[in-house]
């Protein structure tokens, strides 16, 4: 308990990504258009599937979550990362901290299994397109969706309730924009051997089962799309699952970079760049990649556009 208290009067000092002073309002300008183009992005997936009778299909209904998640993690952090452009002193206290990194893991983790629901979609569509509607019914999504956000919830206060347990000796400097689990690790004074094991475990759970799950899936997937004897079936099958491939390369990827390796070889440009690229450019990228690769939300959106104009 002494320990939960000392840390509560703890201040976190936040660097953010450059010391130079002349690149301050330029980032901001860039982070700022990258911020509003995530909110428009997704807002707008969300909108144009919920007034769109011809996208009110699974793949459309767990989209529109993703857009969900995407623009609440996002704004998770990028809102603290513009006032951190235009402040003389950037300072988190150590509930805020926990705050933004319990609601940050949230969302991330959820994305994650997300992303493996999508997989099972696409695995049904392609490899039992008959039994489809009976499979992913509503009741089914909702379901999956529950479980998506459980796990998200569960994740998320097991590895806040580890980093709220641990000491922090003073004020200290954060290297990055916001705060990091990895960050945090190095800057307390308590022992962080069992911290740092279970991140790796609670960590790989959370990433490396949804992988796999979602290589399985596309296993199937693929020795479906191999008997199909036409070569524009093959291609129609392949153009329902680049999307979802994308998203999760770039998500996946950039996670794995970022925090499964040994923290003594992390070096502080390449963990900044990696959060940049997770924490603000994915929710920007995810919107964009699934309108201008997909076919029924361009179509939607053109019906959308043309109602309006001609009204």
């Amino acid at each position: 308990m002494a320990t939960s208290n000392h840390s509560l009067m703890i201040n976190f000092i936040l660097e953010g990504l450059t010391k130079r002073p002349e690149l301050q309002l330029p980032l901001f300008l860039l982070f700022l258009g990258i911020y509003v183009v995530t909110v428009v992005g997704n807002l707008g997936m969300i909108f144009l599937i919920a007034i769109s009778s011809q996208l009110h299909s699974p793949m459309y209904y767990f989209l529109s979550h993703l857009s969900f998640i995407d623009l609440c993690y996002s704004s998770v952090i990028t809102p603290k990362m513009l006032v951190n452009f235009v402040s003389e002193r950037n300072i988190i206290s150590f509930l805020e901290c926990m705050t933004q990194l319990y609601f940050f893991l949230f969302f991330v983790i959820a994305e994650g299994y997300l992303l493996t629901a999508m997989a099972y979609d696409r695995y049904v569509a392609i490899c039992s397109p008959l039994l489809y509607n009976i499979v992913m019914s509503h009741r089914v999504c909702s379901i999956m969706m529950a479980l998506v956000y459980s796990l998200g919830l569960f994740g998320a206060t097991v590895h806040t309730s580890c980093m709220s347990m641990l000491s922090f000796c003073g004020s200290h400097i954060v290297n990055h924009y916001f705060c990091d689990i990895l960050q945090l690790l190095t800057l307390s004074c308590s022992s962080t051997h069992i911290n740092e094991v279970l991140l790796f475990i609670i960590g790989g759970v959370n990433t490396l089962g949804p992988t796999l799950a979602i290589l399985i899936s596309y296993a199937f997937i693929l020795s479906s799309i191999l008997h199909i004897r036409s070569t524009e079936g093959r291609s129609k099958a392949f153009g329902t699952c680049s999307s979802h491939l994308m998203a999760v390369g770039i998500f996946f990827g950039s996670i794995t970079f970022m925090y499964f390796k040994p923290l003594s070889s992390n070096t502080m440009d390449q963990e900044k760049v990696s959060s940049v690229f997770y924490t603000t450019v994915i929710p920007m990228l995810n919107p964009l990649i699934y309108s201008l690769r997909n076919k029924d939300v361009k179509n939607a959106l053109r019906r959308v556009v043309g109602v309006r104009q001609s009204s």
